[in-house]
């Protein structure tokens, strides 16, 4: 198998899954317990929360675990409309953010709140300025991706940070960082919440992180309960799974640059390779070193998805969300018919090699060449 939708989800280590054997099998203590297995326990989640909390440039004590990437976007934008509900009711969001974002929108806007979604333009960029003139003075927050999972379009967020307290400096700004996660310092990026997934580096499916910064006062749970996680987040750790977190994120960091020069060379191998197929063109502008959009023009882009995958080769015709719908990131780029039509992505991982995006141009090229264009 050649597995080429990283932005899906990352294999798993052996060195992650024996951490997390390890726990399940022998340190299976509730860390709210008060006898010694239990604290031993808690102990143990404190340690782990230091490490993914490095991963992210981030103070331990403002990462809180959650169970995937759309609890923490879901979180942090009731959070941060909650906080400032006495301040407005308005939301700025972009038309590509990932779902989880618009649909919390979309509920937000079913409860009185008005959402602006900023359109990207062609290659699916969005500016600094073009968020910060949407900001009003009863914009309660702004939510931006910091990298787009269709396009690896890099958004600015940095920047908008930088000018939003000139705009209004009550408005909370929340980053999806899912796609960027280990490419960040959470202290640097400058939002006020930041959510983020393990299995996207490695890690297991089923646990997540939000950082919180200190902007936000008493944050209101989305969940209630028992009062883990400070209060802010019940439920009983998944402790194997942030065991295994931790893991990935400690991975991630020890070759850091290491990868992130070998992705950046491999997108590049694999956009030449690409691009030289006839009706083969670029979809966006994405920078992110491990997702690569195109299109063969003509050529419905699930068609291709199902005939690579008949060949053991695995990409995408976008999000793995969307299972097979029509992509909102696409329509929201205005493509023409038969470029929109194709479009799929290639993301990749430290395994990845180029001999797997040599297997998977000349798929590629063997599909363009035995079928006819359907649009």
């Amino acid at each position: 198998m050649i597995y080429l939708d990283y932005a899906a989800t990352a294999p798993v280590p052996r060195s992650v899954a024996d951490a997390m054997y390890e726990v399940l099998a022998g340190q299976y203590g509730n860390p709210s317990s008060q006898y010694s297995l239990g604290t031993e326990m808690k102990k143990r989640v404190e340690g782990w929360r230091a490490a993914v909390a490095a991963a992210m440039g981030c103070p331990a004590e403002r990462l809180f675990f959650t169970s995937c990437g759309t609890e923490g976007d879901n979180w942090s934008l009731r959070a941060a409309a909650w906080q400032n509900r006495h301040l407005g009711r308005h939301i700025v969001t972009t038309a590509v953010e990932h779902s989880a974002v618009l649909e919390t929108c979309r509920q937000l806007e079913q409860e009185g709140y008005e959402i602006t979604r900023l359109e990207p333009d062609q290659d699916g960029r969005i500016t600094a300025a073009q968020v910060l003139e949407a900001v009003r003075p009863d914009t309660a927050a702004v939510s931006i991706m910091l990298v787009n999972n269709e396009l690896g379009t890099i958004y600015p967020i940095e920047e908008i940070a930088w000018g939003l307290p000139a705009r209004n400096p009550k408005t909370l700004l929340h980053t999806d960082a899912v796609q960027g996660f280990t490419a960040f310092s959470a202290k640097d990026l400058g939002a006020d919440l930041v959510s983020v997934s393990a299995h996207k580096i490695g890690g297991p499916k089923g646990v997540g992180a939000v950082y919180v910064g200190p902007r936000l006062r008493n944050p209101r749970p989305l969940l209630a309960g028992g009062g883990q996680e400070g209060g802010l987040r019940s439920g009983t750790e998944a402790t194997a799974q942030i065991a295994g977190f931790a893991k990935a994120a400690q991975l991630r960091m020890e070759r850091l640059e290491s990868d992130r020069a070998w992705l950046a060379e491999l997108r590049a191998y694999a956009q030449e390779r690409l691009l030289a197929i006839a009706d083969m063109v670029p979809v966006g502008r994405g920078t992110a070193p491990h997702i690569l959009a195109v299109s063969l023009a003509g050529w419905p882009s699930q068609n291709i998805v199902n005939d690579l995958g008949s060949q053991g080769i695995c990409i995408s015709a976008g999000s793995a969300c969307h299972q097979g719908k029509p992509s909102h990131v696409v329509a929201a780029l205005k493509l023409p018919k038969r470029t929109a039509a194709g479009v799929i992505r290639l993301s990749f991982g430290p395994e990845t090699t180029r001999a797997d995006v040599d297997a998977c141009a000349g798929a590629l090229r063997r599909h363009h060449d035995s079928r006819l264009p359907m649009l």
